[in-house]
């Protein structure tokens, strides 16, 4: 298991989706809002995701396919 903090920037159209249920869902995550900021236009993210590391960066393939914009935390 490993732990990876993301920062995670979502463009308008993806605001009412629910991005991060479906993460946590469809890839076996452990996820973690450490902090958040969404308004109408525009939304961020601090999370933390729990899991394998490969299941980790397919997650974060899947996230930047459709079209957040995803940045690594580092420690």
């Amino acid at each position: 298991m490993t732990t990876r903090r993301l920062h995670l920037t979502f463009p308008e159209h993806l605001i009412d989706e629910p991005v991060i249920h479906t993460l946590g869902k469809d890839f076996g995550l452990v996820t973690n809002i450490r902090r958040a900021n969404v308004d109408e236009r525009f939304a961020w993210v601090i999370l933390e995701v729990d899991g394998e590391p490969n299941v980790v960066e397919d997650a974060v393939r899947w996230l930047a396919d459709r079209g957040v914009q995803v940045d690594r935390i580092e420690d």
